[in-house]
């Protein structure tokens, strides 16, 4: 399998409250720690914070324009749920007169396993598909797809000139990753290997009570870490000393979720199941290291 990397995801924006977050995709080993215990709990939450967002924005005069979506609500402490968790809030955007937005920065280009793209998981058929880095493997390219009717409106009243835009290096670069994904079958190998990476990563756990929570989906995972195994809340110091002794241990992540307490592990798709248990152990020291 040829080794590639992808590059490190930015934060995501939405026009719906940043701090909403669905629940996990499999149930917590101790009790849940934020405010739902289930997907459908989740989804119905989201839906109801979606509702109330546009109800708001109506009640001020102005007009709803539409909800940009990263499916696996990265920036909230990685919580891609259930298939189909938000496609009620989806329609209900769509019955209010919005466009739907997919942002596959983080989730796309295989990255679940399960599909492609992060949307497809969840049954979406999205007016407006943005792409980010992992387009070109780090190499700065990025792409925006769109409905022709969505985009006639801003087309057809201004003129839009993009110096770089499509240049033949970018779109080999872009090409190649393509097919470095088909020929080496990242999909279902981030599939398979990201179940065995939940799977160590929950029986290290066992072994070290601050780890509230292991969840994902495919090469994206997200390690809660929490106060010890009976206090509710999150460790944000406790993460932030983490991500330091694991640099030391020359594993680099970063931190996510309001309380910055989520480890973010999204290896390149590449990363292999003979490449975990060196960050299991990273992180087993990590952990000692910090008081954990």
């Amino acid at each position: 399998m040829r080794r590639t990397a992808t590059s490190a995801p930015r934060p995501q924006a939405a026009t719906t409250p940043s701090r909403t977050q669905p629940g996990a995709s499999s149930p917590r080993r101790r009790d849940a720690k934020d405010r739902y215990g289930s997907s459908d709990a989740a989804g119905a939450a989201f839906l109801a914070s979606v509702r109330a967002a546009i109800d708001d924005i109506e009640s001020s005069g102005d007009r709803r324009a539409g909800l940009i979506l990263d499916t696996s609500f990265s920036s909230d402490g990685i919580y891609p749920g259930d298939p189909g968790m938000i496609r009620a809030a989806v329609e209900l955007v769509r019955e209010r007169g919005g466009v739907v937005i997919a942002d596959e920065v983080q989730p796309g280009f295989a990255r679940t396993g399960e599909s492609f793209w992060g949307h497809q998981r969840h049954g979406l058929d999205p007016d407006i598909v943005t792409t980010g880095k992992p387009m070109g493997n780090g190499f700065p390219i990025a792409a925006v797809a769109a409905r022709s009717e969505v985009l006639a409106p801003f087309a057809g009243t201004r003129p839009y000139f993009n110096t770089f835009g499509g240049n033949p290096v970018a779109i080999a670069a872009a090409q190649a990753v393509l097919d470095v994904i088909r020929d080496d079958e990242l999909q279902s190998h981030a599939l398979v290997t990201g179940e065995s990476l939940r799977a160590g990563l929950r029986e290290l756990a066992g072994t070290h009570p601050a780890i509230g929570d292991v969840r994902g989906v495919g090469l994206y995972t997200g390690v809660e870490l929490v106060p010890d195994g009976t206090t509710r809340g999150p460790a944000t110091g406790l993460a932030l000393d983490v991500i330091e002794e694991l640099r030391a241990r020359r594993v680099l992540t970063s931190v996510c979720g309001p309380a910055n307490n989520v480890l973010k592990l999204r290896p390149p798709l590449p990363f292999a199941a003979s490449d975990i248990p060196q960050l299991i152990e990273a992180l087993d020291g990590a952990l000692t290291a910090s008081g954990a």
